[in-house]
């Protein structure tokens, strides 16, 4: 391939990282449709980019990142940032004033707190730093840190001592996400300790809001939640055939943002 080309090719890659980053996974039919080119050099493509772990191919395209490893936590809030703020509007309608709640890691769940900070008489209690600095100084929350070892790459709290702490509640709401969910509803993550942290949230809490953008349908995560029985609302920005079968089956109530919107 000659230089100009190889031109070509590297600055379709730049530009399919550009996409997959703002919206947390990009598809090949679109892409080709974009760039106009055939679905079968979106394909390679994508395959080189997943080769160099720059993207995880799922099926029909790509997310951002790999099975194995999560990103960081500023790559993590920039990905998907707008819907992720109009998954936060819509989980916090689901709380009403006065509610007691748990809101867990992910920058989806700090979204929700962000979208809540208006609310008035709540006590939410959080194992994530950055949701206490978001509710930090609103008259009409009062907030409860978990104690327990902080991680530093997002300032959340995981451990046996957030386990304890977390059941000496009982709580009217607890808002979580999750880094992967499969088609069937399984709920992944990457970290043991978070998830353990996570089932211990979803045991002491009445009712269980699930946030998630489309983008982590699909994509592979090595540890097991729970299934999408231990939820009662997902709320998403669109959701996948196969998901929302399941969640039906579940009797999980799905709230689709872009639905709302149009």
């Amino acid at each position: 391939m000659n230089q100009p080309a190889l031109d070509l090719v590297a600055d379709r890659h730049r530009r399919i990282l550009e996409r997959a980053r703002q919206t947390g996974s990009v598809a090949v039919e679109a892409l080709a449709s974009e760039f106009g080119v055939t679905p079968q050099t979106i394909r390679k493509d994508l395959n080189d980019l997943a080769a160099r772990a720059m993207l995880a191919r799922v099926h029909g395209g790509a997310v951002v990142t790999s099975g194995v490893d999560n990103l960081d936590h500023a790559t993590r809030a920039a990905v998907a940032s707008d819907a992720k703020a109009a998954i936060g509007a819509a989980a916090a309608r689901l709380v009403p004033e006065g509610a007691s709640l748990f809101v867990n890691i992910g920058t989806t769940t700090e979204a929700v707190a962000r979208a809540l900070t208006n609310h008035r008489e709540l006590l939410a209690i959080t194992n994530n730093l950055n949701v206490v600095d978001i509710f930090a100084g609103r008259a009409g929350i009062e907030v409860i840190a978990a104690g327990g070892r902080v991680r530093a790459s997002d300032r959340a709290v995981v451990g046996a001592l957030a386990m304890d702490f977390i059941r000496g509640f009982r709580v009217d709401y607890a808002v979580i996400g999750a880094s992967a969910i499969d088609t069937d509803g399984t709920l992944l993550d990457f970290d043991v300790e978070e998830v353990r942290v996570s089932q211990t949230i979803i045991a002491h809490a009445r009712k269980v809001i699930l946030v998630a953008d489309r983008s982590k349908v699909g994509r592979p995560a090595p540890v097991r939640i729970a299934g999408v029985d231990a939820i009662d609302y997902l709320v998403t920005d669109r959701i996948e055939p196969h998901l929302a079968d399941a969640c039906r089956e579940a009797g999980v109530a799905v709230i689709e943002t872009e639905a709302e919107a149009g």
